[in-house]
Order: C-alpha cells, then sequence, then structure tokens
C-alpha cells in the first residue's frame, strides 16, 4: 500500500507540474498567434488521444510520463500549407520564439508563487525559533548560544519561524561566510552573535545542517504519548494510535518522549518491542522502525509525532498567515529565493564546493512525493511548489535540448542578426544530451545509494 502511494503521489505530481510548463509554452503559442498541433503529457505510445478548439488541436496522454511537449506547426518537421505559413513556428520573429520558449519555465515560477501564497494566506501553526542548548564543540556553542535563545534576526532581516531561521543559515552555510544572528534571552535581553560559517564542511544531501552547527529546535519535556500518526509509516502497520502512552521500548522503561525517540533511533530496520498503555489496557506491539540516513549514521524512524499540550503548543508554535498583497509579495520572495539558492548550488556542485550527492533522481522525487503526501494536502502542495521551481530553474540552464538552449541560440540570432547555423545547433544538441545523460547518471547513481543505505 505505501509503495502504491508513492507511486500515485508522484504520478500525480509529474502529472500537475508537466501540464503547468507545457500549458505556458502552449498559452503563449496561442497568444502569438502559432498554430499547436499537439499537447502531449508523457513520451511514447499515447494512453488517451483527443481533438478540441478551433485548430482541432491533439491532446494526448501518453505511456512515459516523465515529460511531455507541445508540437507547433513548423516547416523544419514538416511541409505547411501556404495558407498557414504565417503561423508556423519559425516563421516568427525571435521575439516571438523567445516568449513561446520562455513561458514554460515562468509558468513553473508562477505556479509555486501560487501555491506559497495560498498557504501564506491560509497560515499555519509554526515552531517559534528558540533553541536548546547547542552541544559541546559545535559552531553554535562557540558563538555563544544558549538554551532558550530566542532568535530575532539573521543577517539583519527579521526571522519569525524556524522555517525562516533554517533557511537563512543554510543560505549563509553554502557562502561559508560570518553569519550575525540576534536572540533574546529568558530575560528579553537582547545580543548578537556571530556564526564563523567560514570552516563549514560542504553540505551533503542526507546531512542536517543546522545539527552540524549546534542550532537545534528548543522540544519542551514531553510524555511518550503518541499524537498523529503518519497514514502507512510503520508506526501505523504496527497498529499504535493516537493517544497511545508507550511505558517501555524494547525491555526498557520509557520515562519521556525524548527516551522513546532515542529507542528508536537506535533500532533502524530492526524489531523493536513496545509496551502501550491504551484505554487502561496494556498491550504489547511489535514496530518494525524505518532505517533512513541522518548525518552519516543510519537511524530509526517510525513516522510518529508527540501528543502535544495546548499549554505547550501556546508556547512553541506561532501561526502566521498574511493578506493577500503581503502573502503575495512573500511567495514571489519565498520563489526567487530558492531558485537562486538552486542556481547557486548548482555552480556550487561544478567547482566542487558542493557534493554531487545533492543531487536527486526520479526514485528520491518519488520518496517525496509519497512521504509529503502522507503528511497532508499543505505538505504535498508545498512538495509540488519546490519541484516546480526546480524544474523551472532545470529548465532555464543554457543546455542545449532544454529551453535554456532555445533561449541561449535566440539571443544570439538577434546579436548577430541572422539564425545560429543548422550545424552549429546539431553539434550544441550533441553536447546538450551528452550533459543531460550524465546528469542523469549522476541522479540515478545517488538514488540507487540512498535506496540500498536506507
Amino acid at each position: 500500500m505505501s509503495l502504491l502511494y508513492t507511486v500515485v503521489s508522484f504520478v500525480v505530481a509529474l502529472g500537475v507540474l508537466i501540464v503547468v510548463h507545457e500549458y505556458g509554452h502552449y498559452l503563449v503559442a496561442r497568444l502569438c498567434g502559432v498554430k499547436v498541433l499537439r499537447f502531449s503529457v508523457g513520451f511514447g505510445r499515447p494512453l488517451a488521444v483527443w481533438r478540441a478548439g478551433r485548430d482541432r488541436t491533439e491532446w494526448a496522454i501518453a505511456a512515459v510520463p516523465f515529460g511531455g511537449y507541445v508540437k507547433m506547426l513548423d516547416e523544419r518537421e514538416a511541409p505547411v500549407a501556404p495558407a498557414d505559413l504565417p503561423r508556423a513556428f519559425n516563421r516568427q520573429g525571435v521575439g516571438r520564439r523567445f516568449l513561446i520558449v520562455l513561458a514554460g519555465p515562468v509558468f513553473n515560477f508562477a505556479f509555486a508563487i501560487a501555491v506559497y501564497a495560498g498557504l501564506f494566506m491560509y497560515g499555519l501553526p509554526e515552531a517559534r525559533p528558540i533553541l536548546a542548548a547547542p552541544p559541546a564543540g559545535t559552531l553554535a556553542a562557540a558563538a555563544g548560544f544558549r538554551a532558550g535563545d530566542t532568535v530575532r534576526a539573521i543577517g539583519g532581516r527579521p526571522v519569525a519561524t524556524w522555517q525562516e531561521l533554517r533557511w537563512r543559515v543554510l543560505e549563509a552555510a553554502l557562502q561559508r561566510e560570518p553569519l550575525p544572528v540576534e536572540v533574546s534571552d529568558a530575560r528579553r535581553r537582547v545580543a548578537t552573535l556571530v556564526l564563523d560559517l567560514r570552516g563549514l564542511p560542504e553540505l551533503e544531501a542526507d546531512g542536517d545542517v543546522l545539527a552540524r552547527i549546534g542550532l537545534r529546535l528548543y522540544r519542551p519535556p514531553l510524555a511518550p504519548i503518541l499524537g498523529q500518526i503518519v497514514a502507512g509509516s510503520p508506526a501505523a502497520q504496527a497498529g499504535l494510535r493516537s493517544g497511545d502512552r508507550v511505558v517501555a521500548a524494547g525491555g526498557r522503561a520509557v520515562p519521556t518522549w525524548e527516551a522513546l525517540v532515542q529507542a528508536v533511533r537506535d533500532r533502524p530496520g530492526e524489531p523493536l518491542r513496545l509496551t502501550v498503555e491504551r484505554d487502561g489496557r496494556t498491550l504489547e506491539l511489535e514496530v518494525l522502525p524505518k532505517a533512513v540516513e541522518a548525518n552519516g549514521k543510519r537511524i530509526g524512524q517510525i513516522g510518529a509525532a508527540p501528543q502535544l499540550p495546548a499549554s505547550e503548543a501556546d508556547e512553541i508554535f506561532v501561526r502566521v498567515h498574511y493578506g493577500p498583497a503581503a502573502a503575495l509579495a512573500k511567495a514571489a520572495r519565498k520563489t526567487y529565493d530558492i531558485a537562486t539558492f538552486s542556481l547557486k548550488v548548482l555552480g556550487k556542485m561544478v567547482i566542487g564546493e558542493v557534493s554531487w550527492r545533492n543531487l536527486s533522481g526520479p526514485v528520491t522525487i518519488a520518496d517525496f512525493a509519497g512521504q509529503s503526501a502522507q503528511l497532508g494536502a499543505v505538505a504535498y502542495l508545498s512538495f509540488l511548489a519546490l519541484i516546480s521551481i526546480s524544474l523551472g530553474v532545470l529548465n532555464l540552464l543554457p543546455i542545449p535540448l532544454l529551453d535554456g538552449g532555445h533561449l541561449m541560440y535566440y539571443a544570439i540570432e538577434k546579436i548577430r542578426g541572422s539564425p545560429v547555423p543548422e550545424r552549429v545547433m546539431e553539434f550544441g544538441q550533441r553536447i546538450g544530451l551528452a550533459l543531460l545523460l550524465i546528469l542523469m547518471a549522476f541522479a540515478f547513481y545517488n538514488d540507487i545509494n540512498r535506496l540500498f543505505s536506507g
């Protein structure tokens, strides 16, 4: 069931993002007067085909879901009737061709902005940026952070939630630069501490950067009572329910939630016997923690969150929501930040400052799709927005065969006053294909490594 859930979530995500991207090409092509012959979601043998519109455009859903395309009238691909020549793509000016190609990635970014704006208007409970005690020997401990410090601003920009804190620190970690952090302690005294990130090791895909730095989210002492159970998780499969109190794990007493978490973390991929109190009865259940990689170690996870009393929730959570204009501006800023961050990561990969293990392929993306879908609509929509941005950035890279490669050719054509020679374009396509195959090979290799390492 979990595998089916993951596959369905992945296919739905691909379908949505392909439609968004290709519809950008389609819509702008129509606005520019170009005749569209086919709109295909997927490649290969069509599973469903129908025609619609004044031009009887063929709409198709194909067997291989890894992409899609919009086929336009073009003399370079087939003979064109004299009456249709003004509507051929190759007969359009370089400006119109540029806009048609650019529209795909732009629609990916617009989709992400729309999703984030909706989430910002809806409002979500997010963790306040309150810090736990940093482990000895970490950069956070050296900078002087203490338990109970609340982060107010990072690099001069206000911070209201833990997610904002994580994002600002990750951006600075990529640049390996000292980072000023304004905090207030329990007595509301304000100070500015400096995290020296210049000696931080290279970023790893499976590592928690904040944990390596020593910045940890404050967690109040909680009873080992289960709250939310993720659908299809090891906890759900073992029969655990919300409200269960775990009194022992592996034969050892569990006095706190942290003790339960540690017992689970210590048993990745190994059966763990739990003694549970439920409705006045004592039950013995066996759970098989899922093995995952975190900071170079294999740890166990079961997909359960603690039950949080209302008083504790008010202390550590804040509900952040915005009006339409503010939400739209914040969504645009977030989309821009993620897009530029992705480009910086790619650049760092090329020069060797960031590991190529950060590159993910379809297996990892499918896994994230399934996990986010199990967490609910908000997590799944956030996942779609993030992947949509990544798709937009990837397509804008100046690599032949991608939208960015075509845009590069059109820019050269505009500068030199004539199209790029066919031989040059053919050579560029070979280079582009080779680069894409190399990227795909790295991505699949990383996927296989993650799959076998848990």
